[in-house]
């Protein structure tokens, strides 16, 4: 019998229990599964204490491994954001441009760095930094990654600047331009506001790989990034499991508060758009009216629909 509430037929019996059978089959299939992964850890000696004791009860853990290593990705990742939305910004703008001396040069900077894997651009970035500049070997693989980071990172940035932007109803432009509004004036006044609050999630995503893509530079140069860490913690306490597992965690909360302050930021943004309209009390009414101020009325507060009428 068809529900018009909704967008498909409502189940019947027969459904029902078919659905209710696949789905107690998918929790067993998932508990074998869950059952074999932990026989196997403790197969192989994956979960006892002394694992994971370290972790939990020596701060040196913690000084000398963990928190260096977060304070080296959050540098990283917070010098590449500070460069890549800026000239991702100004990027995707260009790509916008009525100007083919403009639109051209963005647009092929925008593609070319976008094609390349960003691991590559690190190696690359290390390796001109080393051939043709002063910096030292210690903060070196620091500027590589920053580097790399912030030419693809800025490359996608720019696309998502110029969708958002065009995702904007034309009529926007068509106002802005009948009030003798320049080209310039539109995008920055007009545009760019309206679609800052479209753009906030792919922003987010984006930050988020740039978060978890520092990575790559502790992997291939040396960087002393957080998950270089699981080294260290493997070579030292033996535990490679609860590195991982701890590791994991911290990626995941970093990335929850970088996604929940964008979510509250995004929700202030919606909230700020929509109450655009200033409430008057009686006593700003009431100075509008004796000033002439109020549509409809006289200087005085006299109604011009009561003159009318007694006129």
């Amino acid at each position: 019998m068809s529900d018009l509430s909704v967008l498909y037929d409502a189940p019947g019996p027969r459904a029902r229990r078919r659905n209710r059978l696949y789905t107690a089959l998918f929790l067993v299939v998932l508990g074998l599964i869950a059952w074999w992964v932990l026989a196997t850890l403790e197969t192989n000696d994956e979960l006892v204490w002394a694992n994971w004791e370290p972790l939990f009860t020596e701060s040196q853990v913690w000084t000398t491994f963990l928190l260096p290593g977060l304070q080296d990705t959050m540098i990283a990742a917070s010098l590449s954001m500070a460069i890549a939305l800026p000239l991702g910004a100004l990027l995707g703008i260009g790509r916008l441009s009525d100007h083919r001396w403009v639109r051209v040069p963005c647009a092929t900077v925008v593609e070319f760095f976008r094609a390349i894997p960003v691991l590559l651009l690190m190696l690359f970035a290390n390796e001109a930094y080393f051939q043709w500049s002063n910096v030292d070997s210690e903060t070196r693989p620091l500027y590589a990654v920053v580097t790399g980071l912030v030419l693809y990172n800025a490359s996608v940035l720019a696309e998502v600047v110029r969708a958002g932007v065009l995702s904007l109803p034309r009529g926007q432009s068509d106002a802005a331009q009948a009030i003798g509004m320049r080209k310039g004036q539109i995008m920055t006044n007009v545009l760019l506001p309206q679609a800052v609050t479209a753009m906030l999630p792919a922003i987010v995503s984006q930050l988020v790989v740039i978060v978890k893509d520092t990575a790559l530079g502790g992997q291939v140069l040396g960087f002393t990034e957080l998950r270089s860490a699981i080294n260290d913690l493997d070579n030292n306490y033996s535990s490679l499991l609860a590195a991982f597992t701890v590791v994991t965690i911290i990626y995941i909360v970093v990335n929850f508060l970088l996604t929940s302050f964008a979510s509250w930021l995004e929700m202030r943004l919606r909230r700020g758009k929509r109450s655009t309209g200033t409430v008057l009390s009686t006593d700003m009414t009431d100075e509008m009216a004796m000033a002439g101020d109020v549509p409809g009325q006289r200087p005085g507060g006299v109604d011009d629909a009561a003159v009318k009428r007694d006129g």
